[in-house]
C-alpha cells in the first residue's frame, strides 16, 4: 500500500469583526504578525479609518438592545462566552505563547486567569447597581433614587503588554454594564483578540455589541477619539505621546476618557473599570399628598 502523502497545513484567515460579521478591511490591506523571534505567524487585517467608522455605526445600532437587556441576562450571556473560551483553551494558549514568547505553561496560566476574570465580571452584572446606586436622603417629601446607566459606545485600545488577560480586563467590564464597544487589538499581537471575536460570534452576544479591529493603534485611535458618536475611550493600549493626542481629540464632544497607567493585569481587578463607563440617573418622586407624578434629571 502506498504511503499517504503529507497533507498541507490549512492556514487560518484572520478577519475583522464588525456588526457580528467577519469582513476584510475595506482597503484590502494586511500586515504580518510575527512571534517573539520575528518569525511569521499570520497575516492580520490592517483596518482603516473607514473600518473604524463602520464599527462605530454597528456598535451604536446594537447599544439600545444590549443596554435594554436585563442585567441578569447580560450576566448569562457573558458566562456563556466563558464556557466557550474554556472549550478553546488550547487554541488561545498556543496563540498567547507564540505572540508573547512566554512558555506554554505561563501562557496557559494567563489564559486560565482570563477565563476566570471573564466569569468574575459576568457575576457583577446584576450587582453593580447596588454599588453605584441607591436611595438618597433628601430634605422634603420625596423619594430620591440614583441608578447607574451605561455610557454608550466605548472605544477600547487593548493593552499592548498583555495579549489576552489584559484584553479581557478591558472588554468584559465595559460590556457587562451595558455598553457597546469598538476594540482595537494589540498591534503586535492581535491574534487572541481576533480569535475572541470568533467566540463572541458563536455565543449569545448580539452582533455589534463587540467589534474588533486590528491594525495600527495610532491610525485607528485617532478617528475613534474624534468620532462624535463615540461616548468614551479607554486608552489602555496607548503610549504617553499618543494618549495625549487622543485626549485632546476626545475633548471635542466631551467623551469620558480612561487614561492609561502602569497596570499589573494579574492583580485583582476591583470595580474601577465597571464604574468607569457608567452614568448616574437620579429620579425624584413625590410622596404623600403631592401626587403620583415625578421628575428626573
Amino acid at each position: 500500500m502506498s504511503e499517504r502523502p503529507e497533507r498541507l497545513t490549512v492556514l487560518k484567515t484572520y478577519k475583522l469583526f464588525v456588526g457580528g460579521k467577519f469582513p476584510r478591511s475595506e482597503s484590502g490591506r494586511v500586515y504580518e504578525v510575527t512571534d517573539s523571534k520575528d518569525r511569521w505567524l499570520a497575516n492580520a487585517p490592517l483596518a482603516s479609518r473607514k473600518d473604524a467608522r463602520d464599527a462605530v455605526v454597528a456598535a451604536r445600532k446594537a447599544f439600545g438592545g444590549w443596554s435594554g437587556a436585563t442585567a441578569y441576562n447580560r450576566g448569562q450571556v457573558l458566562y456563556r462566552v466563558a464556557e466557550m473560551l474554556e472549550g478553546r483553551r488550547e487554541q488561545f494558549t498556543a496563540e498567547v505563547a507564540a505572540g508573547s514568547g512566554q512558555s506554554r505553561a505561563k501562557a496557559a496560566a494567563e489564559v486560565d486567569a482570563a477565563i476566570d476574570r471573564w466569569v468574575w465580571y459576568a457575576g457583577w452584572s446584576d450587582k453593580i447597581a447596588q454599588v453605584a446606586g441607591g436611595a438618597n436622603p433628601v430634605a422634603g417629601p420625596f423619594f430620591n433614587l440614583s441608578t447607574p446607566e451605561p455610557t454608550g459606545v466605548v472605544a477600547v485600545l487593548a493593552p499592548q503588554d498583555s495579549t489576552f488577560l489584559g484584553l479581557v480586563s478591558v472588554v468584559a467590564p465595559a460590556i457587562v454594564t451595558g455598553n457597546a464597544v469598538v476594540v482595537v487589538a494589540a498591534e503586535r499581537a492581535p491574534l487572541p483578540a481576533l480569535s475572541l471575536a470568533e467566540v463572541l460570534a458563536t455565543s449569545d452576544v448580539p452582533g455589534g455589541v463587540v467589534n474588533v479591529l486590528s491594525g495600527r493603534t495610532a491610525e485607528l485611535g485617532a478617528p475613534l477619539a474624534a468620532h462624535q458618536d463615540v461616548n468614551a475611550i479607554d486608552l489602555a493600549g496607548a503610549d504617553e505621546v499618543l494618549a495625549k493626542e487622543l485626549e485632546i481629540a476626545a475633548a471635542d464632544n466631551l467623551k469620558r476618557v480612561l487614561r492609561p497607567r502602569a497596570e499589573r493585569w494579574s492583580a485583582d481587578p476591583g470595580t474601577e473599570r465597571l464604574l468607569a463607563f457608567l452614568e448616574t440617573k437620579t429620579v425624584w418622586h413625590p410622596t404623600g399628598s403631592l401626587g403620583a407624578s415625578g421628575s428626573s434629571y
